[in-house]
């Protein structure tokens, strides 16, 4: 009688654990309302919708605790100024192509496919004033390069 309470007993709390177990990073930030967002390469447009982390909390979340990043959104990360910028993908799950962009909208330079929860530091070696991140292998997909141009309201 003993053994099949503490069966019992392990098959009610095995539920509780499963739950603490999925529950690994903290609750999720509430970045705001999505933004529309066009990269403009060539002849072609590609209009993504991103969320904005524009304070110094949400810029040190960016997209980690994340499963899933869809082939159409990503993070746009607004900064006061024109400085090199460094990133990691410390607790990022998914491969993330970087994105770092000058003042005036323009693509400085791609990390493609940047690796999961590498603490490997990427810099944008000259100053930028923003961070797109998008899912990794877009820019290689829709042939977004250097020198394009992003339409957003943060350019202006």
């Amino acid at each position: 009688m003993k053994k099949l309470i503490l069966s019992l007993s392990i098959l009610t709390l095995m539920p509780i654990a499963g739950l603490a177990l999925a529950q690994e990073g903290p609750a999720p930030l509430d970045f705001g309302p999505r933004e529309s967002l066009i990269i403009q390469s060539g002849d072609k447009t590609h209009e993504f919708s991103v969320e904005i982390a524009d304070t110094r909390e949400e810029q040190a979340r960016g997209l980690m605790f994340r499963n899933v990043i869809q082939p159409d959104e990503g993070m746009l990360f607004e900064f006061g100024g024109d400085e090199v910028r460094s990133i990691w993908m410390k607790n990022t799950s998914v491969f993330l192509d970087v994105l770092f962009v000058r003042s005036d909208g323009r693509v400085l330079k791609i990390e493609h496919s940047a690796k999961p929860y590498s603490l490997r530091s990427i810099t944008s070696e000259a100053p930028v004033a923003a961070v797109l991140e998008i899912a990794g292998g877009q820019a290689n997909e829709r042939e977004i390069k250097p020198g394009d141009r992003i339409q957003h309201d943060f350019f202006k």
